[in-house]
């Protein structure tokens, strides 16, 4: 059973959408569900021009490192000059991150706060007056499993996904007033080029993420398809594949159980055995141990 408010399957034809890291992955895979819908959407990314030739037809864009104030505000100036509003604020873009919290340096964490976690919150504050003033507007923020599940050597991306799933929860309640709603899409492993992002000082942690990156069973079209569908349809929390659901489940459910697995992955990397950071196999040892529906 979902609680909460439901909300009729929103229409995005005419919408007016922003997307922040829009021109590869998740993003990209978001910009042409959006644009097929028939919105109007306007993708910033941190290159001084997209990659020719692989935004759709009619996509716009502008550069904006979502870790400068001031290229906030020159974006917001844009849309009030431009379309005298927004209806959906896509915050999309970040960066890979992994590492024990002994090896992991404080610039790692610098960096990986300051883009996934302080680069939503400077797109929620940027735009919440305009859809405050709207009484209406749609915040989406692309999380992930590790921001509800907290699996071993990856204590930084853990650390501020959930921080993005807090924050999400909060404004689903504070701007509801305002008819404003927030949805927080919370993918596990998928293929996308997100591993390219990886620069950190515990390089064999941050090798293995790379591989279960690149191995993983859906891709970034898959995953988008999901979200973008549960987003139409008012969800808060989208968890987008079977792994998140179970692994969510039993962290909620059987919390003996998803200890004693999450411990089992620490001991792994511990043992310096391949397969740190564990999150995925120790979903598979969870999947094999508690095989019930999706609960949650």
């Amino acid at each position: 059973m979902r609680f909460g408010r439901r909300h009729p399957v929103r229409s995005f034809d005419g919408a007016r959408v922003v997307v922040t890291g829009g021109c590869s992955g998740l993003g990209l895979a978001l910009t042409r569900l959006f644009t097929g819908a028939g919105a109007t959407v306007l993708v910033v990314d941190v290159h001084a021009g997209p990659p020719i030739g692989v935004l759709p037809e009619g996509v716009l864009y502008r550069q904006l490192d979502v870790r400068s104030d001031e290229a906030w505000d020159e974006t917001r100036r844009w849309v009030e000059a431009t379309w005298d509003g927004l209806d959906v604020l896509v915050n999309n873009a970040g960066v890979a991150a992994g590492g024990r919290i002994d090896v992991a340096s404080m610039d790692d964490w610098r960096r990986v706060v300051d883009v996934n976690l302080l680069g939503v919150v400077r797109g929620c504050r940027t735009f919440t007056p305009m859809f405050k003033e709207q009484r209406s507007g749609l915040i989406v923020n692309t999380a992930s499993l590790a921001g509800l599940v907290h699996a071993p050597a990856m204590s930084s991306y853990s650390a501020v996904k959930a921080g993005v799933v807090a924050l999400s929860e909060t404004l689903r309640h504070e701007l509801a007033p305002w008819n404003v709603q927030v949805s927080v899409i919370c993918p596990s492993f998928f293929r996308t080029n997100l591993a390219e992002s990886f620069e950190g000082k515990d390089v064999e942690i941050e090798q293995n993420a790379v591989d279960l990156i690149a191995n993983a069973p859906r891709s970034a079209d898959r995953v988008a398809r999901v979200a973008f569908e549960a987003i139409g349809a008012g969800r808060h929390l989208v968890l987008t594949d079977p792994e998140g659901r179970i692994t969510y489940g039993a962290k909620r459910f059987a919390r003996p159980l998803y200890t004693r697995m999450m411990i089992s992955a620490a001991e792994r990397v511990a043992d310096g055995r391949p397969g740190a950071p564990s999150a995925m196999r120790a979903v598979d040892r969870l999947r094999a141990r508690w095989d019930t529906p999706s609960r949650g």
